[in-house]
């Protein structure tokens, strides 16, 4: 976490009397000397920014020295959901590593969005140029809290938003001369992290013990061949100086992803060793410089290799699939067949006892209202300022048009376009009502019961399905015993920010024609819930976790009726294939009573860092 830091006074300097004006001009010189020392050392950096890009085009070099040279940002602008907080303060309440690196990448995340739909270039630099919050904004050697072997990056602005390797081009991140004070022992520069991602075509890569190619002659866009001769400066100079000092390096490696929003995805291996270097003609006749790391005893396996970067076991069929009890739990209602797997029961049985649907059921004593006025655009949405749907969403649009739609950041309530809308159905501000796009599959848990994955990746702030059962009165499921697939809609109570509830993002014109309950004794129960129990799709079976991969997100599109809001669950992270799909069920504690009246108490097993040991 960034912080002011403090001058270390020299131990060696023996201390003196002087008078207060004496002082005073000693002092004015010392931090005279400090400011021509910082714009030195600030030039000096602007400069090897610009010098370690090679054949790149003017911008990129420009880009590239903004974030290495976070000093050169203009200052923080905030939107109107992050007043009130500094860039800090986002994760300044946690103690845990592995919490601040989330939700750092979180924030990312929207700043990139944000970027995106201003229709910025590069919005992946300019989000992390204007977030301005790097996790770790001084450079370290070896690892990095919260980031464990086999963590997963899905683009190179992620790893300079947290500080895991400060440049968005370059195989080699270093540190220079600025770190004397710190490693005083060492010679620089001293490279702290590399990426292997095939930028050269000399690269051999054979897991624990890789051959690395240095840095610089070579096209970066093409065929990366070889165009001049390397020399020993800057990143090469600084893996030389790993060898001499013995002093490890993260290594990171690159693949192509298709399902990532980047197209690639990096990979943590953990540490290697330099263990000799040399120089030799390449493959296009070139001097290239080779350096082969081996990989430090003691740490977590591998995950990645050159054909599956998650290590896991994706399979391209369902005729792959170990433990298969269903090929689709669905049968054939939704867009893509859902199966599910078993390997913990004995004998294995598929899920059973409810009945799968694909949309909304209407339970009795139940009235849906009308159809709300829709915008009168065509085609698809483009224009906040014509369109009637954006201004109810604070005056723009709460998707972006990438990756299928992505929302922004969860909000209150979004409003999409309806029936009455002129709109079509690839409208961005539908996206949610689109059918199921990603391969889940429900598979059984050792502790958990049923659970959901999903075999694509799932970029953030993407729909991953709807809650869907039977809509129905919340005093009419009271007396339904035993049912654990309740979900009440309090779209109402979390924007009231009653019984504890968390607000979210306040810019939505919520229509002032809508019913509230005037009782007090009631204004904290929901007046209507969704019955996923006999009756329900995928999301019956989407587990709790006290630290979730997943948000819920109340939708309008049909009518403005925040009661009877629509429930959708949304991606909170960039999520990797074959981790589970989990949400926060937001249960508070000791407020679930038995028939006898008695508190209830549930077990969590979600396994958290922070988890609360109890679900409710």
């Amino acid at each position: 976490m960034a912080g002011k830091r403090k001058l270390a006074d020299n131990p060696d300097q023996k201390e003196r009397r002087w008078s207060s004006r004496v002082q005073e001009l000693r002092q004015k010189k010392v931090d005279e000397k400090a400011r021509i020392a910082r714009e030195r050392l600030k030039l000096l950096s602007d400069k090897n920014s610009k010098l370690c890009v090679d054949d790149t085009e003017s911008h990129a070099e420009e880009d590239e020295a903004m974030l290495v040279s976070p000093e050169r940002s203009s200052p923080l602008t905030l939107t109107k959901t992050e007043k009130g907080k500094t860039k800090l303060d986002f994760y300044a309440d946690e103690n845990d590593a592995h919490l601040k690196v989330k939700k750092n990448l979180r924030f990312f995340n929207t700043q990139y969005l944000l970027m995106v739909q201003a229709k910025l270039s590069r919005p992946d630099l300019k989000g992390v140029m204007r977030a301005n919050a790097i996790l770790y904004s001084r450079k370290r050697i070896g690892d990095l809290p919260g980031i464990d072997v086999g963590h997963r990056f899905f683009s190179r602005a992620e790893m300079v938003a947290v500080g895991f390797h400060r440049h968005w081009l370059n195989g080699i991140d270093s540190m220079g001369i600025e770190y004397k004070r710190e490693y005083s022992d060492y010679q620089f520069p001293l490279a702290v992290s590399i990426i292997m991602s095939g930028q050269y075509e000399d690269d051999l890569d054979n897991a624990e013990v890789v051959t690395y190619t240095g840095q610089g002659g070579n096209k970066l866009t093409g065929s990366k061949r070889q165009v001049k001769d390397q020399e020993l400066v800057r990143g090469n100079l600084a893996l030389k100086n790993n060898l001499e000092h013995k002093v490890p390096v993260r290594v990171t490696r690159g693949h192509q992803c298709q399902t990532s929003y980047s197209k690639k995805v990096y990979t943590y291996d953990g540490l290697y060793q330099v263990i000799k270097y040399w120089a030799e003609k390449g493959v296009s006749g070139f001097t290239v410089y080779k350096y082969q790391l081996k990989r430090l005893e003691g740490q977590p396996e591998l995950t990645t290799n050159q054909v599956n970067f998650v290590g896991g076991r994706i399979p391209k069929s369902t005729s792959e699939i170990q433990g298969l009890v269903c090929e689709d739990i669905s049968k054939g209602l939704a867009s893509k067949p859902i199966p599910a797997t078993n390997r913990v029961d004995d004998p294995p049985v598929p899920p059973s006892g409810f009945t799968y649907i694909d949309s909304l059921k209407i339970g009795p004593n139940v009235k849906i209202p009308r159809s709300s006025t829709g915008c009168n655009c065509r085609g698809s949405c483009t224009d906040p300022n014509k369109c009637a749907c954006a201004r109810l969403n604070g005056g723009n649009f709460p998707y972006v048009d990438l990756n299928n739609g992505r929302l922004i950041e969860p909000r209150d309530v979004v409003f999409e376009c309806g029936p009455s809308c002129g709109c079509g159905p690839e409208c961005v501000n539908r996206t949610s009502q689109k059918r199921l796009k990603f391969q889940l599959e429900v598979f059984r848990s050792p502790k958990k019961g049923w659970a959901v994955r999903s075999w694509d990746f799932i970029p953030a702030g993407s729909p991953v399905c709807e809650y869907i059962g039977v809509l129905r009165r919340t005093d009419d499921v009271d007396t339904l015993s035993d049912n654990d697939y309740i979900f009440e809609i309090d779209c109402q109570q979390t924007m009231q920010g009653l019984d504890g509830r968390q607000r979210r993002l306040r810019d939505v014109a919520v229509p002032t024609d809508i019913k509230v309950s005037q009782s007090n004794e009631d204004e904290n129960v929901p007046e209507f819930c969704i019955d996923a129990g006999p009756t329900g799709n995928v999301a019956r079976f989407i587990n709790h976790s006290c630290e979730p991969n997943l948000f819920v997100q109340c939708v309008l599109s049909s009518h403005q009726d925040i009661r009877l809001a629509r429930v959708v669950l949304f991606a909170a992270d960039n999520i990797p294939p074959l981790q589970e799909l989990t949400y926060d069920y937001g249960y508070t504690l000791d407020s679930v009573h038995g028939p006898d009246g008695k508190v209830k108490q549930l077990t969590c097993y979600c396994g958290a860092i922070k988890c609360r040991k109890r679900l409710y």
